[in-house]
């Protein structure tokens, strides 16, 4: 059986880390296929040599492989030039054994995508794919943060310090100023007086706890631990500053996404960055789960359910949703409900990934119909009654329209 062309001129591009192996099939007027085979260098004059070669074509379709993150900046070089390329999961594209090279690749790449076989994945807009590094690179930075702050509190439980058992954030301002204070040589007394009458312990409980022999070497690597710290919290705070300013165009986008429970406006904004805001791209809110990699995987043979874990994707916003549903899990709406009902028979790992998936979802119809979201277990109206009533009965009553009482 031989494919049905619906396409008559497709490039179909193999790309590496230090060369793009480019097959280009091209129709010709008496119905014959005309095939002509490149190669490229990765750099930046090949890049644009490329750009240009593909241009002259005029092609219908330009397909590639999301290989690593190899195929970006080709993918840039041909986006200059007015050419939108299709980057093809490889999974979908595997090549016929026995004849895996990599011209056979561009060539089966152009094969399929002459034929239409082939869907391309979605890629976000150059402004959000730049964004893109800031956010991954703001993640990166709270991943050493909270590595470094188990250390802090690794090397106080080392010394003999027990301030995490009357404190329950060491991190916190007033047990930060105490732990500097230890580190300072201060006295136990001394780090105390910088504790605040706010916590639930004990002055007792807190003395005791402060109490530690901590040596000069505790003291050096706790101080330059602090202060890797405190450099990292100014760092996340610079990429916040530069993310928000980057999406100052999406933010009604980002004001419909805070009102969605456990997601704050820095969380908002990294999972625009991921999935953009125009959901037609996806066309359904189960494409958007399947893309992200969020959804339960569909393995069936012989009418037998062999596997429903969830298949590879983004992980970036499949992370973000994991600690989305975290904080929804916790607050009074439909995700909480939801979480506890799933949570007996599927366990806690399972049922933080659904109640992801159901936020993800809720995502999608929010940016397709603007809405702000509407949680079906609150009463709103009730909740607007209850806030405003006791200003409406005072201005009733200042007009006449209820009886002032003596």
């Amino acid at each position: 059986m031989q494919l049905q062309a619906i396409h008559q001129r497709v490039v179909g591009l193999d790309v590496h880390q230090s060369q793009i192996t480019a097959c280009a099939l091209i129709e010709q007027p008496d119905g014959t296929t005309q095939i002509e085979r490149r190669q490229f260098g990765a750099f930046k004059r090949d890049r644009r040599a490329l750009a240009e070669w593909v241009s002259d074509l005029n092609p219908d379709e330009v397909v590639m492989e999301s290989t690593g993150i190899y195929w970006k900046s080709p993918y840039a070089a041909l986006e200059t030039v007015g050419i939108r390329a299709k980057v093809v999961n490889a999974r979908h594209v595997k090549i016929v054994p026995g004849r895996k090279t990599d011209v056979g690749d561009a060539e089966w790449l152009a094969m399929l995508a002459r034929a239409g076989l082939l869907r391309a994945s979605f890629v976000p807009p150059a402004e959000l794919r730049e964004l893109r590094l800031i956010a991954r690179q703001r993640q990166n930075l709270i991943r050493q943060l909270t590595q470094e702050k188990n250390r802090l509190h690794k090397i106080l439980t080392d010394s003999g310090v027990r301030l995490n058992v009357v404190v329950s954030d060491i991190h916190g301002e007033s047990a930060r100023a105490m732990i500097k204070s230890l580190i300072a040589g201060e006295s136990a007394a001394q780090a105390l007086s910088h504790a605040s009458n706010r916590l639930k312990a004990s002055r007792e409980e807190i003395f005791e706890a402060l109490q530690g022999d901590l040596s000069d070497c505790h003291r050096f690597v706790l101080q330059e631990i602090m202060r890797h710290v405190e450099s990292l919290q100014a760092a996340i705070a610079r990429f916040d500053e530069r993310l928000l300013e980057g999406l100052t165009a999406q933010r009604y986008a980002l004001d419909l996404l805070e009102t969605i429970p456990g997601v704050d406006r820095i969380g908002a904004a990294m999972l625009i960055v991921e999935i953009g805001t125009e959901m037609q791209a996806f066309g359904r809110a189960d494409r958007l789960a399947s893309w992200v990699g969020i959804c339960p995987g569909n393995h069936e043979s012989a009418g037998k359910r062999q596997s429903g874990r969830i298949r590879k994707g983004n992980a970036a916003a499949r992370r973000l949703l994991c600690e989305f549903a975290h904080a929804a899990s916790r607050t009074p709406s439909v995700f909480k409900s939801r979480f506890e009902a799933l949570v007996i028979r599927r366990g806690y790992k399972r049922a933080i990934v659904a109640i992801g998936h159901k936020i993800l979802k809720t995502v999608f119809h929010m940016l397709t119909r603007r809405e702000y979201y509407r949680d079906s277990t609150v009463d709103y109206e009730a909740l607007s009654v209850k806030r405003n009533a006791p200003r409406w009965i005072k201005k009733l009553k200042q007009y006449g329209f209820i009886p002032k009482t003596a």
